[in-house]
């Protein structure tokens, strides 16, 4: 264990000494005095007896932060990497053989002419970059690593791409759930710093020992695995080379790794690219802190002494205004106000959350929801995300107001469970099988039930513009029933029997005639009005 991966126990000391104030160093802003909750602290700040109730909260506080501590770690106070620049331990982890290519400075030039967005992104990945290093180290990984969320999401916890890769590291819904990243209502791993960075080092990990390459394993991290096989699959057959250089790959992959090399250089040496980086304490920004009970959001801000965003900005991984201690065990904040934050949800007596989880029995609109729930319709659809037109299926978890009576948190089942799924609010629609007259098209079938050109065209496998033939068989799925007139008969919702040998007269060449028919009877010109697929 190196001296730089032993300083956290100094934060923790300055943390946890009830009576030691210290300054922060100067890369770290100095903190915001912490706001005192006056629920939480009023009665503490009112009684001689306060500093006997503050010493067992502040037992429980430690208790709390105590994961924090490494085992066999120690305090090394004279330690002068307690104000080195971070960056320069990066540069030292550097490992990855240099390219230097016309993407390469494609890349550079791009970052050069851009100064405000390199500066945004670093100062916002400074916040993250010394767990994310000790992360590497930890693991014996190229520093490069660490550096592959400024091309990833520059360092946007919450970035969703176009494909829904979602987070920090960019993971894509199935290989997160596939290095254990929880996604369901209450919250999304892929955002969450800790667990996000641990499974992506744990996947760049494997593409590693799977391609014996860095730049491979780089690519494949962007490209695919499979992908990547196969390219070197292709170039082995042909006797060619099978160097990242080499393999045939698209033109974003292609670019992946020189964006990499680009930031690589920019950090290695600002002042050729005329840029600057903003110093990084070489210490913890952050700590975790146990969650042991469910909290709202706002109320462990509160507790923090923080701003609701800031607290969000550390646990993106948040979907609602909860946070449920059996799918979080631990929430991250500023090294500054995480003891404010212990010690006060220690010191705290009463209930802390005031949502709970609620399985929808049978399905049921989101109006009929929200009166069980005793709260309005547009608070259930706004915390639940339920768009308009939309039912609540039965076995859905809903957010609600947590009543008075209820004592328990919410269980470890529900918390890794639970979903919501919605149905269309609409009638359902039937199935009906026209017969074509003389002048009907795609598009006037289409107008006459009111539906889209491309559906009728997709049922019947025609193109758009085409034209029936007359008597010619069509398909519809439809709930609206066109005005009938002298020559058509409409289907009902429902199935309509009708006597066998009977039709419908109609006057010749008249358009799409349709006429109930009884399911399974025959004849010639109806219509079979029948549930749809």
């Amino acid at each position: 264990m190196t001296l730089i991966h032993r300083l956290s126990p100094i934060a923790m000391a300055l943390l946890l000494a009830a009576c030691a104030t210290t300054a922060p160093p100067a890369e770290v802003a100095a903190p915001v005095s912490p706001p005192s909750p006056p629920a939480v602290l009023a009665a503490a700040s009112a009684s001689s007896e306060a500093p006997m109730a503050a010493a067992p909260a502040r037992a429980m506080a430690a208790e709390l932060l105590e994961d924090n501590l490494r085992p066999g770690e120690k305090i090394d106070l004279d330690s002068p990497d307690a104000s080195a620049d971070l960056w320069a331990r990066v540069r030292l982890g550097f490992q990855l053989q240099d390219l230097d290519d016309d993407w390469v400075h494609k890349a550079e030039a791009w970052y050069s002419a851009r100064p405000d967005y390199v500066e945004r992104m670093t100062t916002r990945g400074s916040r993250y970059l010394f767990h994310i290093v000790d992360e590497v180290e930890k693991r014996g990984m190229p520093t490069e690593l660490a550096l592959l969320p400024f091309i990833e999401s520059a360092f946007v916890t919450h970035a969703v791409s176009s494909a829904k890769a979602t987070g920090m590291w960019q993971f894509m819904p199935a290989t997160g759930r596939d290095f254990d990243l929880k996604q369901n209502i209450f919250r999304d791993d892929r955002r969450d710093v800790l667990a996000s960075t641990r499974a992506a080092l744990d996947y760049l990990g494997r593409l590693h020992r799977q391609f014996g390459d860095w730049h491979l394993a780089l690519a494949a991290y962007n490209w695919g695995q499979g992908n990547v096989q196969k390219a070197i699959a292709r170039n082995q057959r042909l006797g060619l080379p099978t160097d990242y250089a080499s393999l045939k790959i698209p033109d974003e992959t292609r670019y992946y790794v020189p964006k990499l090399q680009a930031v690589k250089n920019i950090v290695f040496a600002p002042d050729r690219y005329a840029l600057s980086l903003p110093p990084v304490a070489n210490h913890p920004y952050f700590l975790s802190v146990k969650i042991e009970r469910d909290i709202d959001v706002a109320l462990a801000a509160q507790f923090a002494g923080i701003s609701l965003e800031t607290f969000q900005q550390f646990n993106p991984q948040m979907n609602k205004p909860v946070i449920l201690a059996a799918a979080t065990p631990q929430v991250l904040l500023p090294y500054d106000q995480a003891s404010a934050f212990a010690e006060n949800m220690a010191r705290h007596s009463g209930a802390m959350a005031t949502w709970t989880a609620w399985v929808v029995p049978k399905t049921m609109s989101p109006a009929d929801a929200a009166k069980r729930a005793g709260m309005s319709e547009t608070l259930l659809r706004e915390v639940n995300h339920i768009p308009p037109k939309m039912l609540v299926k039965a076995g859905s978890t809903l957010l609600v107001p947590r009543g008075e009576h209820v004592r328990d948190d919410v269980s470890e089942r529900l918390a890794d469970t639970a979903a919501l799924n919605l149905a269309p609010d609409a009638p359902p629609l039937r199935r009906l099988s026209l017969k074509a007259g003389k002048a009907d098209t795609v598009a006037s079938i289409a107008a006459r039930y009111k539906l889209r050109t491309e559906q009728v065209a997709q049922w019947n496998k025609v193109g758009s513009a085409s034209r029936f033939k007359p008597g010619q068989a069509v398909v519809v799925y439809t709930a609206f029933q066109p005005t009938p007139n002298k020559a058509t008969t409409v289907a009902t919702n429902a199935p309509v029997k009708a006597k066998a040998g009977t039709r419908t007269a109609a006057k010749p060449g008249a358009s799409s005639r349709p006429v109930a028919k009884a399911r399974g009877g025959k004849g010639g010109r109806n219509v079979v009005a029948s549930a749809a697929p």
